[in-house]
């Protein structure tokens, strides 16, 4: 039992502790309500007295201690006593990202083999695939910017879109950097960041875009640059045919960078450029991680309920006393110092499907253990299907295989056409009806080589709220058998004909199972019509299934479609 160090003592709200001083005014109440019931004595002669009012009651110096106390208890109980400190699990809203590219005629130059277009894609997909948890928008600009994807945490929807991304998208060639930032911020701050990082994809920036950047910054929004071209350049095809030269101003991002309070990197080859920037890991408003432990005070108010209850008791109840006594009597001696979250409530007070639940938990880890006798005394209190199923497998690994039998049967009674109960049936049956080898009792348990492989019809071990353990990939654990245990037979007497006899059985439930998942589309008025349909008809289907699978999917021409709305609406507004 945990000792308690009276010295850590304090309180988590003391600003309750104001409501003591409400107890002389208790007090002062209640000997006034007194005097007022004494009123009979001055008005009733003495003699007269015992045969008009009733004795005892509970308005004396009994009474008013208990309330006194009882306040006193509730009081100390809001105040949040605590003394000790207790691990405390710390997550923090990791920062959102809105990703800016630049898609400007520049973006075709080929200094960056094959081109800084596919260039820009190939890094987009990366920082997409490798970034861990945090919302990610993309935006896209020229000569204005425009939404491609708003945030979101699928970022696998956003990489849809990647191969969409051209010049040829955008209303109107430019390169307005700083359109684009003030679109990331509003994009931010309509969904309810309290700040967040934007990373521009870019060769250069003029002033405008600096500034821009600084207003972000001014925000609690971090701007970051990713350089895309060389210095050296090369020759581009404006969107008025000419040929023209785009070069990286690596000074003039460097300087965006500087005033938005992020970094700047040059696109490289491997990642080494994202993980410079510090964008495949999210921020958190405080820099440090975001999920962490931490240590909290533990409110140990509760502590004071019992004694709070125990007076209510004594305050409503008459022979409260003597009720008092036969509760505490009856109470057991020990309180445990810590609370029961892992194992679960004291054996006294779960109910009964609680106790047969710890119980499969139980047999469960000792069957895993391969003390398959500790498993069989837990499932033998369990009269459910899982546990009638369990208790076969224990004891068909302890060779009682007329005993499993019965249990598997029993099983069955309870959930007919339970497929794992059927197939370890079989297993166990024929290797009942057939002699074990001779071996050393030395050997029990140990599979012989070759035959320790389970069953395919066997489930692997669950745990008793039905989540799996470690299944076998060739025969998942049926769903909703809480607690099922694996491989029943014993590994020691395999046989080769039950061994094929479930290996059949397995691949016809497989089989079955295939044949009655859905398939898209599927129903039965489909499933009618395909069954009167002709084989010329059929084929007829068939050949347009195929025409529609080779319409292209153009998720360029739906961006297109959707920025020249966007633009002609800003045009109506005047923007």
């Amino acid at each position: 039992m945990n000792l308690i160090d009276w010295t850590m003592l304090h309180f988590l709200r003391p600003d309750a502790l104001w409501a003591l001083l409400a107890l002389p005014v208790i007090a002062v109440l209640w000997t006034w309500r007194r005097r007022r019931r004494s009123g009979w004595q001055q008005a009733v002669d003495p003699h007269l007295l015992p045969h008009l009012l009733v004795a005892g009651g509970r308005g004396g110096r009994a009474g008013l201690v208990l309330l006194l106390c009882g306040v006193a208890l509730a009081v100390l109980a809001l105040a949040g006593p605590s003394w000790r400190q207790v691990p405390q699990p710390l997550w923090q809203s990791p920062s959102p990202l809105v990703l800016v590219l630049d898609l400007s005629s520049r973006i075709a130059a080929t200094d960056l083999p094959p081109s800084r277009l596919l260039q820009a894609r190939a890094k987009l997909a990366t920082l997409l695939r490798q970034r861990q948890g945090g919302e990610v928008a993309l935006l896209a600009y020229a000569d204005d910017a425009f939404t491609v994807a708003p945030l979101t945490a699928d970022t696998a929807n956003i990489a849809l879109y990647l191969d969409a991304l051209a010049p040829d998208v955008m209303p109107r060639d430019g390169q307005r950097a700083d359109r684009a930032i003030e679109a990331a911020v509003k994009l931010l701050q309509q969904s309810g960041a309290r700040g967040g990082d934007i990373l521009l994809l870019t060769d250069q920036a003029d002033a405008d875009a600096t500034r821009a950047a600084a207003a972000a910054s001014a925000q609690g929004i971090h701007v970051s640059v990713l350089g895309l071209g060389t210095a050296a350049g090369a020759a581009y095809r404006a969107d008025n045919g000419q040929i023209a030269q785009a070069r990286l101003d690596a000074a003039s991002l460097r300087a965006l960078a500087a005033a938005g309070g992020g970094a700047y990197a040059p696109v490289a080859s491997d990642d080494g450029d994202l993980r410079s920037l510090g964008v495949l890991t999210p921020r958190t408003s405080a820099g440090d991680s975001r999920e962490g432990e931490g240590r909290a005070w533990r409110d140990e108010g509760f502590w004071l309920l019992p004694p709070l209850l125990l007076i209510g008791l004594l305050a409503f109840r008459r022979r409260a006393l003597l009720g008092l006594v036969l509760v505490c009597a009856g109470l057991p001696m020990t309180v445990p110092s810590t609370a029961y979250a892992a194992d679960g409530p004291p054996t006294l007070w779960k109910r009964p499907d609680q106790v047969q639940q710890a119980q499969v938990a139980a047999g469960v880890d000792a069957y895993r253990r391969g003390d398959f006798s500790a498993a069989q005394a837990q499932f033998e209190g369990v009269d459910t299907d899982a546990g009638w199923y369990n208790l076969g497998n224990a004891l068909a690994r302890q060779g009682q295989y007329d005993a499993a039998i019965d249990a598997y049967d029993r099983a069955l009674a309870k959930h007919p056409g339970m497929a794992d109960a059927v197939a370890n049936r079989a297993a166990v049956d024929a290797a009942r009806k057939r002699k074990p080898p001779p071996s050393s009792s030395s050997d029990q348990g140990k599979p012989q080589p070759g035959q320790g492989k389970p069953s395919p019809g066997q489930g692997q071990p669950q745990d008793a709220d039905g989540k799996p353990g470690q299944p076998d990939p060739a025969a998942p654990p049926q769903p909703g058998k809480a607690g099922k245990a694996d491989t029943p037979a014993d590994p020691r007497n395999a046989d080769p004909a039950a061994q094929q006899q479930a290996d059949a059985a397995q691949r016809e439930r497989m089989r079955q199972a295939l044949q009655r998942q859905p398939q898209a589309g599927d129903g039965p008025q489909r499933d009618a019509r395909a069954g009167a349909q002709t084989a010329e008809q059929r084929e007829q289907r068939q050949a347009v299934e195929a025409w529609m699978r080779r319409v292209p999917d153009d998720p360029g021409a739906l961006l297109r479609a959707k920025f020249q709305l966007e633009n002609e609406r800003r045009k109506q507004e005047g923007r």
